[in-house]
């Protein structure tokens, strides 16, 4: 919270060239499955979060967009092509993973059901694993540094990457 009592929510893509940041509360988080929205994010469906506009700033560079249909624009990073934005004459939406904290923003509703892929009910059934218990599987997986933006902001040089 800010000293106005506004909640603030910050994030970016995942090599820090583009970050947000907004002041003030979001509206309806959702999933969607329309086939849009599955190749935008190269992903079974798109977890996106309503903002108010007048909220939301760039911190840190904007993304590049690309016409997706006649009436909506997708923003991503340009640098690593993080999925960021679905923009429609009705307003913006943010990827929920681009969030710092994405556990703060569970969903409420699910669009696009016409494309849902029929096996997404069932993937909380599938097998798991921690990542620690894969790298006993695959020892490549051990000692491996992450090169990816931090979960909050930063001057813009993490100081781990090669």
């Amino acid at each position: 919270m800010t000293l106005e009592n506004k909640p603030v929510y910050t994030g970016g893509c995942q090599c820090g060239a583009v970050r947000f940041r907004i002041d003030g509360a979001l509206k309806k988080a959702s999933i969607c499955h329309c086939r849009m929205c599955q190749k935008a994010f190269g992903n079974f469906f798109a977890p996106l979060v309503s903002v108010h506009l007048a909220d939301l700033s760039w911190t840190r560079a904007e993304p590049k967009r690309f016409q997706s249909s006649n009436k909506v624009l997708r923003g991503f990073c340009s640098e690593c092509g993080t999925p960021l934005t679905y923009e429609a004459p009705d307003g913006v939406a943010l990827a929920i993973g681009a969030f710092d904290d994405p556990s703060a923003i569970p969903p409420v509703i699910q669009y696009g059901l016409e494309a849902k892929l029929p096996f997404v009910d069932r993937l909380c059934d599938l097998p798991s694993r921690s990542t620690e218990e894969d790298a006993e599987q695959n020892p490549y997986l051990e000692g491996i540094v992450s090169y990816q933006q931090p979960d909050f902001e930063t001057d813009g040089t993490t100081g781990d990457k090669p």
